[in-house]
């Protein structure tokens, strides 16, 4: 293949550099409200955030699933199907986009005076896996997971996501746009989560009707009348 014509390298040069100014306009802005990170107050909101981790989630929506069966709730055995569908689903694709971007994490370059961004190595070290935020997709899927299948919790839990996503700017674990675009996933990811959980209670349905109707038949031919 040829090489690339030289107007094009220039206009992707030109992107990054662009991105990378972005970037570090980013960093100063978080670092002026990071800098008290460490102060009793702000630390006790980032260890606050930790509820958005990935264990207590998943425990949550398993115990919604549990609560459910034992109580032959099957609304909230399906709100808790759908939020752990829906985490799984924000958790894999930040995945995938951490191990392709790498950024420091606003504490850790506050520490080392220097904010790196740019394509990913694949390298799993926590310091440069800032972009997106994991948290705030798990949160933001599960919220939204609640919200769409109990419309009276959806204030308190949207709510709740919002209050956790915003606690991890001054405690120095994301910027701004980490949060964004972990918002997003969470939101996305939520949706293909509804279809499916969707799907699946339309095929058991029909599964019960058709059931419903054999017993019905074999019924009827036992006591004909």
């Amino acid at each position: 293949m040829g090489a690339k014509p030289s107007w094009h390298r220039s206009e992707t040069m030109g992107k990054a550099k662009h991105v990378a100014r972005a970037a570090d306009a980013e960093h100063r802005l978080v670092g002026k409200v990071a800098k008290n990170r460490d102060r009793a107050p702000v630390a006790a909101l980032g260890f606050m955030s930790d509820v958005a981790d990935q264990p207590p989630l998943v425990a949550l929506s398993l115990a919604t699933i549990a609560v459910g069966a034992l109580r032959r709730r099957r609304d909230l055995a399906r709100t808790g199907m759908r939020m752990l569908i829906a985490h799984a689903l924000a958790t894999a694709a930040k995945t995938v986009i951490k191990r392709s971007i790498d950024r420091t994490r606003p504490a850790q370059a506050l520490k080392d005076g220097q904010h790196r961004a740019g394509p990913g190595s694949g390298d799993k070290d926590g310091d440069l896996s800032s972009f997106p935020s994991g948290h705030t997709a798990g949160i933001v899927s599960v919220a939204q997971a609640v919200a769409a299948t109990k419309p009276e919790l959806a204030v308190p839990a949207r709510a709740g996501a919002a209050a956790i996503a915003a606690m991890l700017l001054p405690s120095g674990k994301h910027y701004p746009s980490d949060i964004a675009v972990g918002a997003l996933l969470g939101w996305g990811a939520d949706k293909v989560a509804g279809a499916l959980v969707d799907a699946g209670d339309r095929k058991i349905g029909r599964f019960v009707a058709r059931r419903a109707d054999r017993l019905a038949l074999a019924e009827a031919e036992a006591h004909p009348s």
